[in-house]
């Protein structure tokens, strides 16, 4: 059998809308970048987002709300996706469209108060006491069986663990030793065993035993420093709506008549408003001892003129409560009409009691050279060649049409480039692309001119 080595292997990674985006792109006193972390232009909406996200750190900001405005294709998914970038993957954001709260199985305010209680997180400090070290020896103690024959069963197992500091052997359960097979542990492998679960974790092999191979499917890990017996800090992040869906969950018996009725319930149950009560007072205590910490995430809601009137005045309420997220909206409509309404109108489909709660950022459209720059950006992203020519003449579709539909050009231009022979995207290829894929307004353009023509 021969092996070979592969040589310039890189790894593949899917290019999504806003792979681009890797932060605000601010500096250190605030002000916003011209170009930085992906983004180009939207200074003062970057900024009020680098405002924003200062406040969500110091945990100042929760139960107020922030809508982005602005027209489409002006940034605004992305400068959410920057704040989500910017706060970590500690503080958890919870992304949703207004169309999403339509359901035939659920309520629309149970779908929101779902989403509200994903974007707050309970961060628990917990001291465990574990036994960790190296496997010196694992001996499994039999007994005869209790049932009688001739079989025996495991009444206990001795197993040694070594560290950089000394040794010590345990006797465990037999419950221990069916962990210790589903892990696979042997003598030479590093491992943890919980003292108050009981539960087994393989970190992996002792590089005592590392051997001069250069492929192992073994992960070699340091001999443990200090005393075998030790204990250690564990944090656990959990939403709110984890622990509304554990305490939901039905328990019922073992025997057959509980297990239909278990099956014959629908998957999405609702969670009542006393048990949430009851949670949220139980979180209280937990943050009153100090044993843990709330977190309020971000929830970011995009086209919220999708909602209606009844989602809206839930909105206000919810944003009053004790426990509540940072919510940042988005709309790309003006003066238009509040849905489940018929004839009251608002700025941004959002009655005007909720929009006195926020605090609005706008983003502005973008310029041609601003336009030019992200595309540049944009075919660097997805592994584009682009020749100036071609760059220029994007951007100018860009200003005609939209800076998506100029996005969108660039992968069919690159398949055109590549069906002539050429590595580099020229400018009959992205108007060669441009002839074969329409934009709205030429699309609305043809149906203005030959509509007879459709039923």
């Amino acid at each position: 059998m021969q092996i070979e080595e592969v040589k310039g292997a890189n790894k593949e990674q899917r290019v999504a809308t806003h792979s681009h985006i890797r932060g605000l792109g601010l500096k250190a006193d605030g002000t916003a970048e011209p170009v930085a972390a992906g983004f180009v232009g939207q200074e003062s909406a970057r900024e009020a987002a680098g405002i924003v996200v200062d406040l969500i750190r110091s945990k100042r900001f929760a139960g107020r709300a922030v809508l982005l405005a602005g027209a489409p294709g002006t940034g605004k998914t992305a400068i959410a996706y920057a704040i989500s970038q910017e706060l970590g993957p500690r503080v958890p954001f919870c992304p949703m469209t207004g169309s999403e709260v339509y359901s035939s199985e659920v309520k629309k305010t149970e779908v929101l108060m779902e989403n509200f209680r994903r974007a707050i997180s309970l961060r628990v400090k917990e001291v465990k006491e574990v036994y960790e070290g190296e496997v010196t020896e694992i001996t499994p103690e039999e007994a005869e069986n209790p049932l009688g024959g001739y079989s025996k069963t495991v009444s206990n197992v001795v197993i040694g663990l070594k560290t950089a500091k000394g040794t010590k052997q345990l006797r465990l359960d037999p419950s221990i030793y069916e962990s210790l097979l589903k892990e696979k542990v042997s003598t030479g492998d590093v491992i943890y065993i919980e003292a108050n679960t009981g539960s087994v974790k393989r970190v992996g092999r002792s590089d005592a035993y590392a051997t001069e191979y250069d492929l192992e499917a073994d992960e070699y890990v340091p001999l443990p420093k200090g005393d075998v017996h030790k204990k250690r800090e564990v944090i656990q992040d959990v939403t709110l709506h984890d622990l509304d869906v554990a305490n939901a969950r039905p328990q019922g018996g073992q025997d057959i008549v509980s297990m239909m009725s278990q099956l014959m319930k629908p998957r999405k149950t609702e969670i009542t408003d006393k048990m949430r009560a009851e949670i949220n007072k139980a979180v209280n205590k937990y943050v009153e001892q100090g044993t843990a910490e709330l977190v309020p995430g971000v929830l970011f809601l995009d086209e919220v003129h999708m909602l209606d009137i009844e989602c809206f005045t839930y909105l206000n309420r919810a944003l009053e409560s004790d426990i509540s997220p940072i919510v940042v909206l988005a709309s790309n409509r003006g003066m238009c009409t509040i849905r489940g309404t018929e004839d009251m109108r608002a700025p941004h489909g959002i009655p005007r009691d909720l929009l006195d709660r926020m605090l609005i950022v706008r983003t502005v459209p973008y310029t041609q050279s601003e336009i030019q720059i992200i595309l540049d950006i944009r075919a660097k992203t997805e592994g584009l060649n682009l020749a100036p020519a071609a760059l220029e003449y994007a951007a100018e579709v860009g200003v005609k049409s939209s800076l998506r539909y100029a996005i969108q050009l660039l992968t069919p231009a690159n398949v055109m480039a590549q069906i002539s022979g050429r590595e580099e995207i020229q400018k009959e290829d992205m108007a060669e692309a441009g002839e074969l894929f329409f934009d709205a307004k030429k699309s609305v353009a043809i149906l203005q001119s030959s509509g007879s023509n459709f039923l």
